[in-house]
C-alpha cells in the first residue's frame, strides 16, 4: 500500500516541521440527581471521511513564528488515520499504509512526527507534513496504544503482548530511510499479581493486555492494562525490575488523559471515570458512577479549567459532568452510534467526539458563544 501522501500541503507551505494499589480501591462517589437536565439543543460540526468506528483522537496545538493553529488527529478500525483542522473539523491528509485497524494515532509536540499503532501487528512513525512512512516498529501481536515523550525523542507503544516498548528517535528525521526497521531501547512485561500472599515464591503471576499509554514526564510512562491495572514506569536508563508505583481500578482500563496544566490523571474504566494526582503518591481525588459504560469503547476528558469534564460510552449520548460533584451538567446527542472517544481542545472551546457510526463531532463547550 502507498505511504506517501501531502499531509499538510498547506502547513507545508507556512511551516518547516508540522497510593499504592492496596489503597486505591475507594469507593466511587455516587452522584444522584432526581431530574437529570434534558438534553442541551446544540447542531455540532459533523466530519466525515471514516469509514468504521473510531478508535482515539487527539488534539495538537502548534504554535510558532511560521505557524499558530490547532491539529486534530483520529484512529479508526477503517484502517486509515487522518488530521483534520482543530478548529474548522476541515481533512488535511490521511496516513496510508497500514494492514489491520489503526487503535491509536499520536502527533509529537512540535507536529512534526505522528506514530499510529494497529492490529497488523505493527506501530509506524510517519513524517506528520508529507505522509512519508519514516519508520516500521514491528511487534508480535495487536498494538493497542503509543505516546510521544514530551520531547518528541522516544514514543512507547504497548498492546496484547503486554510489553511496554521504547523507541529512540533522538536522531534526526532526515537520515530516516522510507519505512525502515526499528527496535526498541527497552522492554518492559507488564505483569501483576493474581493472588497468593507478599512472598515472591507464591505470587500468581498474571499477564495482561496493555490498553492505554500516556508519559508523564521526560522518563515517566504510565502503562494501563485489561486487569485495571496503572503501573509507573521510569524508562530512562536500565530495565526497571518494578513498576515504581501501581494502581487499581474496577475494570479494564478503556481510557486514560494525562491534563498537564493540572497534573490530573483521567481514567474511564467500567462504568466510572476516575481522576487521579500525578505528582507523589498519584492520591485518588475522585471516582464518580457514569450513566453509561467503557466495556468496550469510551473515554472521557477533563476541560483544561479542571472544572468540568466531558464522557461518552455506551450510548449515543455526550454528556459533560462537574468535577467537583460529579453533577450531570449537559446531554447532547447527534451520533448515531455509541461513542468511541472524545477529547477536549487545548483552549477549551470546543471538544471533539468519535462514533462507532464513523464522524467526529466538534462541539462547542460553552453553547451560547
Amino acid at each position: 500500500a502507498s505511504t506517501t501522501m501531502a499531509i499538510r500541503s498547506v502547513a507545508a507551505t507556512t511551516k518547516t516541521y508540522l497510593q499504592p494499589s492496596s489503597s486505591i480501591m475507594a469507593a466511587a462517589t455516587t452522584v444522584t440527581s432526581p431530574t437529570p437536565p434534558p438534553p442541551t439543543r446544540q447542531i455540532p460540526i459533523v466530519c466525515p471521511g471514516h469509514t468504521r468506528p473510531l478508535a482515539e483522537l487527539q488534539f495538537c496545538q502548534i504554535s510558532s513564528e511560521e505557524e499558530d493553529r490547532t491539529l486534530l488527529v483520529s484512529a479508526c478500525h477503517d484502517k486509515l488515520p487522518m488530521m483534520r483542522d482543530g478548529m474548522t473539523g476541515d481533512w488535511i491528509g490521511t496516513w496510508s499504509g497500514h494492514k489491520g485497524a489503526v487503535w491509536s494515532c499520536r502527533l509529537d509536540r512540535s507536529g512534526n512526527l505522528a506514530a499510529t499503532a494497529s492490529g497488523d501487528f505493527s506501530a509506524k512513525v510517519w513524517d506528520a507534513i508529507t505522509g512519508q512512512a519514516l519508520w516500521e516498529l514491528p511487534h508480535k501481536h495487536i498494538v493497542k496504544s503509543c505516546d510521544f515523550s514530551p520531547d518528541s525523542k522516544k514514543l512507547a507503544t504497548g498492546g496484547h503482548e503486554g510489553i511496554l516498548r521504547i523507541y529512540d528517535f533522538a536522531e534526526k528525521v532526515t537520515s530516516a530511510k522510507a519505512g525502515q526497521k526499528k527496535d526498541p531501547i527497552l522492554e518492559i512485561e507488564q505483569i501483576v499479581n493474581n493472588g497468593g500472599d507478599e512472598s515472591s515464591s507464591s505470587k500468581k503471576k498474571k499477564k495482561v493486555a496493555i490498553t492505554k499509554l500516556v508519559w508523564i514526564g521526560r522518563g515517566t510512562v504510565l502503562a494501563a492494562d485489561s486487569s485495571g491495572s496503572i503501573q509507573r514506569w521510569k524508562v530512562e536508563s536500565g530495565i526497571p525490575t518494578k513498576p515504581l508505583l501501581s494502581l487499581q481500578v474496577h475494570a479494564e482500563v478503556r481510557d486514560m488523559e494525562f491534563s498537564e496544566y493540572q497534573q490530573i490523571l483521567t481514567v474511564a474504566a467500567g462504568s466510572k471515570v476516575y481522576f487521579f494526582e500525578t505528582e507523589g503518591d498519584m492520591k485518588l481525588l475522585h471516582a464518580y458512577d457514569m450513566p453509561i459504560h467503557f466495556r468496550d469503547e469510551g473515554g472521557a476528558s477533563l476541560h483544561p479549567s479542571g472544572k468540568k469534564f466531558v464522557a461518552g460510552g455506551s450510548d449515543l449520548w455526550v454528556r459533560v459532568f462537574d468535577f467537583e460533584t460529579g453533577q450531570q451538567l449537559e446531554c447532547h446527542k447527534g451520533h448515531h452510534g455509541p461513542i468511541r472517544c472524545c477529547r477536549y481542545a487545548p483552549d477549551g472551546k470546543t471538544y471533539a467526539t468519535g462514533s462507532e457510526d464513523g464522524t467526529i463531532r466538534l462541539w462547542k463547550t460553552d453553547v451560547l458563544e
